[in-house]
């Protein structure tokens, strides 16, 4: 359950010693934190939105996909996911507040039910972005700091699809009569190493949390935790 948001940051905080910042909007993924994160990482744009989610690594020329073919042939990495892995590394480390922790606090900012957490990259800013649905079926932005717990700043959202019913509807049916919260998901998987996003699966059969961990190498790995019995499998739809 991946929501395509559209921001209206009415206020922000400026990024460094003091004065004003101007109010922004933000289509898409891009969403940009009220405040300034604790926790910098560098802006190596190469064309992923968040640490837990791997896109797309950009074009690249024919030379560039025949070693691509090499590499999957022999079992190495190319230089381009060895930078990926040493990246998110890095990033999964610097966040000292867990996933469980970040979906704590949003909550105690915004009551509700978390559906999403997902450490993002935001330019230089690293910060947790909780989503969460109120109980008046509002939807609900919350960045977090990865290196204090506190509250970057929040939002009122919605989906640009215009499916906003539809979805609160599936999601909510999906959670009825669950015992396993999206904080206590990303505890059981927790010990699969550093927790980088956690997501509700409310659309296929076997309705569960899909989480994504980065070991210390940065290797990633998928996850799903089942809504009643927090039991963890590793998650082999892309198999």
């Amino acid at each position: 359950m991946k929501r395509n948001i559209v921001i209206a940051t009415v206020a922000a905080a400026a990024l460094i010693g003091g004065g004003t910042a101007t109010a922004i909007a933000v289509t898409g993924d891009d969403e940009a934190p009220v405040k300034r994160s604790s926790v910098q990482v560098s802006d190596g744009d190469n064309g992923r939105d968040d640490v837990g989610e791997r896109g797309d690594k950009g074009n690249r020329n024919d030379a560039d996909d025949k070693n691509d073919a090499d590499d999957d042939s022999t079992g190495r990495d190319d230089r381009d996911d060895a930078d990926d892995r040493a990246e998110d590394a890095a990033e999964a480390k610097a966040a000292d507040v867990t996933a469980a922790d970040a979906i704590r606090a949003a909550l105690k900012h915004k009551a509700g039910t978390a559906v999403s957490a997902d450490l993002d990259d935001e330019g230089t800013n690293l910060v947790w972005d909780v989503h969460v649905l109120t109980d008046g079926g509002k939807w609900f932005g919350v960045q977090i700091d990865p290196g204090t717990g506190k509250v970057l700043g929040s939002h009122a959202d919605r989906d640009d699809d215009g499916d906003d019913a539809a979805e609160t509807e599936r999601i909510r049916a999906a959670l009825k009569g669950s015992s396993v919260t999206a904080a206590e998901a990303a505890g059981a998987a927790a010990d699969k190493g550093t927790v980088t996003s956690v997501d509700l699966d409310e659309e296929s059969g076997d309705k569960a949390w899909e989480v994504d961990t980065t070991a210390t190498d940065g290797t990633g790995s998928d996850w799903r935790v089942n809504l009643d019995s927090a039991k963890v499998t590793a998650d082999r739809s892309d198999d």
